[in-house]
Protein backbone atom coordinates (compact mmCIF):
# COMPACT_ATOMS: atom_id res chain seq x y z
CA UNK A 1 0.00 0.00 0.00
CA UNK A 2 1.35 3.41 -0.96
CA UNK A 3 0.91 6.16 1.64
CA UNK A 4 0.61 9.84 0.68
CA UNK A 5 0.28 12.59 3.29
CA UNK A 6 -1.00 16.12 2.62
CA UNK A 7 -1.22 19.21 4.77
CA UNK A 8 -5.00 19.64 4.61
CA UNK A 9 -8.03 17.53 3.77
CA UNK A 10 -8.67 19.77 0.78
CA UNK A 11 -5.24 18.92 -0.64
CA UNK A 12 -5.86 15.25 0.18
CA UNK A 13 -9.16 15.29 -1.68
CA UNK A 14 -7.70 16.97 -4.74
CA UNK A 15 -4.83 14.49 -4.92
CA UNK A 16 -7.07 11.45 -4.47
CA UNK A 17 -9.46 12.75 -7.12
CA UNK A 18 -6.61 13.37 -9.57
CA UNK A 19 -5.40 9.80 -9.16
CA UNK A 20 -8.95 8.46 -9.55
CA UNK A 21 -9.50 10.52 -12.68
CA UNK A 22 -6.28 9.19 -14.21
CA UNK A 23 -7.29 5.57 -13.53
CA UNK A 24 -10.81 6.14 -14.85
CA UNK A 25 -9.51 7.66 -18.08
CA UNK A 26 -6.97 4.85 -18.50
CA UNK A 27 -9.73 2.23 -18.25
CA UNK A 28 -11.94 4.07 -20.73
CA UNK A 29 -9.06 4.38 -23.15
CA UNK A 30 -8.18 0.70 -22.93
CA UNK A 31 -11.66 -0.86 -22.70
CA UNK A 32 -14.10 1.83 -23.77
CA UNK A 33 -15.81 1.83 -20.38
CA UNK A 34 -15.06 1.78 -16.67
CA UNK A 35 -16.66 0.38 -13.51
CA UNK A 36 -16.16 2.28 -10.27
CA UNK A 37 -17.12 2.12 -6.60
CA UNK A 38 -17.91 5.41 -4.86
CA UNK A 39 -17.86 5.69 -1.07
CA UNK A 40 -19.82 8.01 1.20
CA UNK A 41 -19.32 9.73 4.56
CA UNK A 42 -17.68 12.98 5.56
CA UNK A 43 -14.23 11.60 4.64
CA UNK A 44 -15.23 11.64 0.97
CA UNK A 45 -16.53 15.23 0.75
CA UNK A 46 -13.37 16.78 -0.68
CA UNK A 47 -12.48 13.82 -2.92
CA UNK A 48 -15.89 13.73 -4.59
CA UNK A 49 -16.09 17.52 -4.85
CA UNK A 50 -12.79 17.51 -6.75
CA UNK A 51 -13.61 14.44 -8.85
CA UNK A 52 -16.88 15.76 -10.27
CA UNK A 53 -15.02 18.89 -11.34
CA UNK A 54 -12.34 17.02 -13.25
CA UNK A 55 -12.18 17.60 -16.99
CA UNK A 56 -11.58 15.01 -19.67
CA UNK A 57 -13.69 12.19 -18.21
CA UNK A 58 -16.44 10.76 -20.43
CA UNK A 59 -18.90 10.00 -17.66
CA UNK A 60 -21.30 8.37 -20.13
CA UNK A 61 -18.91 5.42 -20.12
CA UNK A 62 -18.83 5.08 -16.32
CA UNK A 63 -20.86 2.52 -14.36
CA UNK A 64 -21.10 3.32 -10.65
CA UNK A 65 -21.61 1.04 -7.66
CA UNK A 66 -21.74 2.07 -4.05
CA UNK A 67 -20.56 0.31 -0.95
CA UNK A 68 -23.31 0.11 1.60
CA UNK A 69 -26.66 1.30 2.86
CA UNK A 70 -28.64 1.11 6.09
CA UNK A 71 -31.42 -1.45 6.14
CA UNK A 72 -34.86 0.10 6.45
CA UNK A 73 -33.78 3.65 5.66
CA UNK A 74 -35.64 5.44 2.88
CA UNK A 75 -33.64 7.21 0.20
CA UNK A 76 -35.16 10.54 1.32
CA UNK A 77 -33.66 10.25 4.82
CA UNK A 78 -30.82 12.76 5.41
CA UNK A 79 -28.47 9.89 6.36
CA UNK A 80 -29.23 7.73 3.32
CA UNK A 81 -26.09 6.95 1.34
CA UNK A 82 -28.17 6.86 -1.84
CA UNK A 83 -29.27 10.43 -1.15
CA UNK A 84 -25.64 11.36 -0.42
CA UNK A 85 -24.40 9.95 -3.72
CA UNK A 86 -27.27 11.33 -5.75
CA UNK A 87 -26.72 14.86 -4.46
CA UNK A 88 -22.91 14.91 -4.31
CA UNK A 89 -22.02 12.75 -7.30
CA UNK A 90 -24.75 11.56 -9.68
CA UNK A 91 -26.62 14.87 -9.98
CA UNK A 92 -23.34 16.76 -10.45
CA UNK A 93 -22.59 14.89 -13.68
CA UNK A 94 -24.29 15.16 -17.05
CA UNK A 95 -24.71 11.43 -17.44
CA UNK A 96 -23.47 8.09 -16.23
CA UNK A 97 -23.69 4.84 -18.14
CA UNK A 98 -25.38 3.17 -15.17
CA UNK A 99 -25.86 3.66 -11.43
CA UNK A 100 -26.36 0.69 -9.11
CA UNK A 101 -27.58 1.83 -5.72
CA UNK A 102 -27.90 -0.46 -2.71
CA UNK A 103 -31.61 -0.39 -1.85
CA UNK A 104 -31.55 -0.70 1.89
CA UNK A 105 -35.32 -0.42 2.17
CA UNK A 106 -35.93 -3.30 -0.24
CA UNK A 107 -38.74 -5.55 0.92
CA UNK A 108 -36.43 -8.58 0.84
CA UNK A 109 -32.86 -7.53 1.65
CA UNK A 110 -31.43 -10.99 1.01
CA UNK A 111 -32.73 -10.80 -2.56
CA UNK A 112 -31.28 -7.31 -2.90
CA UNK A 113 -27.85 -8.69 -1.98
CA UNK A 114 -28.20 -11.39 -4.62
CA UNK A 115 -29.39 -8.86 -7.23
CA UNK A 116 -26.39 -6.62 -6.67
CA UNK A 117 -24.04 -9.59 -6.59
CA UNK A 118 -25.17 -10.71 -10.04
CA UNK A 119 -24.70 -7.23 -11.48
CA UNK A 120 -21.25 -6.61 -10.05
CA UNK A 121 -20.09 -10.07 -11.16
CA UNK A 122 -20.59 -8.86 -14.73
CA UNK A 123 -18.83 -5.55 -14.04
CA UNK A 124 -15.29 -6.08 -12.67
CA UNK A 125 -14.32 -2.98 -10.72
CA UNK A 126 -11.54 -0.84 -12.16
CA UNK A 127 -11.39 1.87 -9.49
CA UNK A 128 -12.71 1.79 -5.92
CA UNK A 129 -12.94 4.96 -3.84
CA UNK A 130 -13.20 3.99 -0.17
CA UNK A 131 -12.64 5.31 3.32
CA UNK A 132 -11.82 3.85 6.73
CA UNK A 133 -14.08 4.03 9.77
CA UNK A 134 -13.00 5.10 13.24
CA UNK A 135 -13.21 1.44 14.26
CA UNK A 136 -11.23 0.39 11.20
CA UNK A 137 -14.25 -0.75 9.23
CA UNK A 138 -14.09 -1.04 5.45
CA UNK A 139 -17.48 -0.26 3.94
CA UNK A 140 -19.79 -1.40 6.77
CA UNK A 141 -17.69 -4.46 7.58
CA UNK A 142 -17.24 -3.83 11.29
CA UNK A 143 -14.79 -5.88 13.39
CA UNK A 144 -14.70 -8.82 13.48
CA UNK A 145 -15.17 -8.59 9.71
CA UNK A 146 -15.83 -11.59 7.49
CA UNK A 147 -12.67 -12.03 5.44
CA UNK A 148 -13.82 -15.32 3.94
CA UNK A 149 -17.24 -14.89 2.34
CA UNK A 150 -17.32 -14.88 -1.45
CA UNK A 151 -20.69 -13.16 -1.50
CA UNK A 152 -20.40 -9.72 -3.07
CA UNK A 153 -22.97 -8.06 -0.79
CA UNK A 154 -23.86 -9.18 2.71
CA UNK A 155 -26.10 -8.21 5.61
CA UNK A 156 -24.05 -6.92 8.55
CA UNK A 157 -24.64 -5.87 12.15
CA UNK A 158 -23.40 -2.38 13.01
CA UNK A 159 -21.40 -2.12 16.22
CA UNK A 160 -21.91 0.66 18.75
CA UNK A 161 -18.63 2.41 17.86
CA UNK A 162 -19.64 2.50 14.21
CA UNK A 163 -23.07 3.88 15.06
CA UNK A 164 -21.56 6.49 17.38
CA UNK A 165 -19.37 7.66 14.50
CA UNK A 166 -22.48 8.24 12.38
CA UNK A 167 -24.04 10.15 15.26
CA UNK A 168 -20.89 12.23 15.76
CA UNK A 169 -20.80 13.14 12.09
CA UNK A 170 -24.31 14.56 12.41
CA UNK A 171 -26.26 12.15 10.24
CA UNK A 172 -28.72 11.26 13.03
CA UNK A 173 -30.19 13.04 16.04
CA UNK A 174 -29.84 10.20 18.53
CA UNK A 175 -28.08 6.84 18.72
CA UNK A 176 -31.46 5.09 18.89
CA UNK A 177 -32.38 6.46 15.45
CA UNK A 178 -29.46 4.70 13.77
CA UNK A 179 -30.29 1.34 12.17
CA UNK A 180 -28.46 -1.63 13.62
CA UNK A 181 -28.14 -3.49 10.31
CA UNK A 182 -26.94 -2.62 6.83
CA UNK A 183 -26.20 -4.11 3.44
CA UNK A 184 -22.47 -3.90 2.75
CA UNK A 185 -20.14 -4.84 -0.05
CA UNK A 186 -17.98 -7.63 1.30
CA UNK A 187 -14.26 -7.44 2.01
CA UNK A 188 -13.34 -9.90 -0.74
CA UNK A 189 -15.46 -8.02 -3.28
CA UNK A 190 -13.73 -4.74 -2.45
CA UNK A 191 -10.34 -6.44 -2.73
CA UNK A 192 -11.20 -7.61 -6.26
CA UNK A 193 -10.98 -3.98 -7.44
CA UNK A 194 -8.09 -3.39 -9.83
CA UNK A 195 -7.18 -0.14 -8.06
CA UNK A 196 -8.22 1.09 -4.60
CA UNK A 197 -8.00 4.75 -3.59
CA UNK A 198 -8.49 5.42 0.13
CA UNK A 199 -9.27 8.92 1.45
CA UNK A 200 -8.86 9.40 5.22
CA UNK A 201 -8.81 12.87 6.78
CA UNK A 202 -9.02 14.04 10.41
CA UNK A 203 -7.44 13.22 13.75
CA UNK A 204 -10.30 10.98 14.88
CA UNK A 205 -9.20 8.45 12.23
CA UNK A 206 -5.52 8.44 13.31
CA UNK A 207 -5.68 5.27 15.41
CA UNK A 208 -7.52 3.37 12.67
CA UNK A 209 -4.95 4.57 10.14
CA UNK A 210 -2.10 3.33 12.31
CA UNK A 211 -3.78 -0.07 12.69
CA UNK A 212 -4.38 -0.21 8.94
CA UNK A 213 -0.84 0.64 7.89
CA UNK A 214 1.34 -0.61 10.73
CA UNK A 215 -0.66 -3.32 12.49
CA UNK A 216 -1.08 -6.99 11.65
CA UNK A 217 -3.65 -7.99 9.07
CA UNK A 218 -6.62 -9.06 11.14
CA UNK A 219 -10.39 -8.97 10.86
CA UNK A 220 -10.40 -7.02 14.14
CA UNK A 221 -8.98 -4.15 12.08
CA UNK A 222 -10.81 -4.78 8.80
CA UNK A 223 -9.05 -2.12 6.73
CA UNK A 224 -5.70 -3.76 7.49
CA UNK A 225 -6.51 -6.19 4.64
CA UNK A 226 -5.63 -3.36 2.27
CA UNK A 227 -1.96 -4.09 3.03
CA UNK A 228 -2.38 -7.11 0.75
CA UNK A 229 -3.74 -5.22 -2.24
CA UNK A 230 -1.13 -4.69 -4.99
CA UNK A 231 -2.53 -1.36 -6.24
CA UNK A 232 -3.82 0.53 -3.23
CA UNK A 233 -3.04 4.16 -2.41
CA UNK A 234 -4.06 5.77 0.86
CA UNK A 235 -4.37 9.56 0.98
CA UNK A 236 -4.07 11.15 4.43
CA UNK A 237 -3.97 14.61 5.89
CA UNK A 238 -1.44 15.41 8.60
CA UNK A 239 -3.98 14.85 11.38
CA UNK A 240 -4.96 11.38 10.19
CA UNK A 241 -1.27 10.48 9.82
CA UNK A 242 -0.28 11.88 13.22
CA UNK A 243 0.26 8.52 14.96
CA UNK A 244 2.30 6.88 12.20
CA UNK A 245 5.95 6.08 12.85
Amino acid sequence: MEKLVYRTKQELGAAAATTAAEKIKEAIESRGQVNIIVATGTSQFETLKSLVGMSGIDWSKVTMFHLDEYIGLRMEHPASFRKYLKERFVDELESLKAVHFVNGDAEKVEEECLRLGEIIAAHPIDVALVGIGENGHLAFNDPPADFETEKAFIIVELGEKCRKQQLGEGWFGTLEQIPQRAISMSIRQIMKSACIIVSVPERRKAEAVKDTLEGEVTNMHPASILQRHPRCKIFLDEEAASLLL
